[in-house]
């Protein structure tokens, strides 16, 4: 594996990040100022019930299952860059990137697993037009924590791509 390819998956990621924000961009222009966040956030089935009916009435309801599932797709494309780059960085004679693939690495295992938890209670309550306290408790309770290995990844892939770039040019 190399640089490049390592840089051209996280890319491919990103890109697929932007897509997905692109198709939830509906779905802010209705009842629900922060859209996708507030069905995230939304902690109880009432509210969740109040998100989907403001996007039923704003005739929105198909893009937000299609923002949904492309939300799956951008997390499994990203989470995966991610870990293919952790696993990069790990293979480094440098241990401060050694030490960065495995935060890297964990930090995109607990995004995968929070996001793709996150994204499918949404989706069940979605699809089924009702809100479910546990689901919407679930969605929740990992959003930050999904938040927050997604910036660890974000952040700790650029300063990966960056040290192993400086350690090749101070070898060469």
């Amino acid at each position: 594996m190399t640089r490049t390819k390592v840089s051209l998956y996280w890319l491919i990621g990103l890109a697929s990040f932007a897509i997905t924000l692109v198709l939830h961009a509906p779905l802010v222009l209705t009842a629900v100022p922060n859209g996708i966040l507030d069905h995230q956030a939304a902690g109880t089935a009432a509210e969740v019930d109040r998100i989907q009916t403001a996007w039923r009435l704003a005739g929105v309801s198909n893009e937000a299952v299609i923002a949904m599932i492309t939300d799956l797709i951008f997390i499994v494309i990203y989470g995966c860059a991610c870990l293919i780059a952790g696993f990069y960085f790990k293979r480094s004679e440098h241990s401060m990137l050694k030490m960065l693939g495995l935060v890297v690495n964990v930090a995109a295992g607990v995004f995968l697993l929070t996001d793709l938890t996150e994204t499918t209670a949404q989706l069940i309550q979605l699809m089924n037009f009702s809100g479910v306290d546990n689901l919407a408790a679930l969605a929740a309770t990992v959003q930050p924590i999904k938040v927050t290995a997604w910036i660890i990844t974000f952040i700790g892939v650029i300063a990966g791509l960056l040290m192993d770039y400086r350690a090749s040019r101070r070898s060469a």
